[in-house]
């Protein structure tokens, strides 16, 4: 695969917490340089980072991240205001709590409150793969095509594991044809960045592929 192929589906990722807007301005100059699809940054740098881009590259966000407990509420506040900040994507996490106490109503409502407050923008879902069982996963699946988000997506980086192909694969068997995949976290090299893809995923989160790609030119 071509890389400029694989760099079109990369969410270029800096979502540390000790991020600073030198290094924020440098992804986005990054995303305007290599053409990907995003630049995936803290909420608190949105506004500045759109004004910044001015349109030359679209900029995603986090919800509730990265532990997802966080109220409905107080998630739907915080995706109006990265609306209205210019953000074009949100990435939500997903309440693991309620998954695992079988409140399937409360975490599907939960999408749809977030995916009617994103409008037309796009809603991608955070299910934490590394602390779900195969069966979670399918059932995730299921909750995410019915209450209509864009995407599903692996993984937050932060919970001690990232996206694995068999994760991927496994999705791409179960989510409805509307539904899209990102996969995110560990993904540090441009074969399995290719292989990801290969299996089914849409987007990439990563920060690690456009340096290797810099570091190749």
């Amino acid at each position: 695969m071509d890389v400029n192929e694989i760099l079109r589906h990369v969410d270029h990722t800096l979502l540390s917490q000790t991020a600073v807007w030198e290094e924020i301005r440098q992804i986005c100059d990054d995303a305007v340089s290599y053409h990907t699809a995003s630049v995936c940054i803290p909420p608190s740098f949105v506004r500045q980072a759109c004004d910044y881009l001015n349109g030359k590259a679209a900029v995603c966000t986090v919800v509730g991240f990265p532990n997802g407990y966080t109220t409905t509420a107080a998630k739907e506040f915080e995706t109006k205001d990265a609306i209205k900040n210019g953000a074009s994507e949100i990435d939500m996490v997903i309440n693991i709590g309620w998954l695992k106490d079988g409140k399937y109503d409360l975490i599907e409502n939960e999408i749809r409150t977030l995916k009617e407050a994103c409008g037309e923008n796009i809603l991608k879902v955070i299910i934490e793969t590394c602390l779900l069982t195969d069966e979670e996963k399918v059932k995730m699946c299921q909750i995410v095509t019915e209450a209509g988000a864009d995407y599903i997506k692996t993984s937050t980086g932060f919970a001690g594991g990232g996206a694995t192909f068999e994760d991927v694969k496994l999705f791409s068997e179960h989510v409805g044809p509307d539904v899209k995949i990102k996969a995110a976290g560990g993904i540090s090299s441009l074969e399995d960045a290719e292989k990801f893809l290969e299996l089914g995923a849409d987007r990439l989160g990563t920060s690690r592929i456009v340096k290797l790609v810099k570091d190749m030119k």
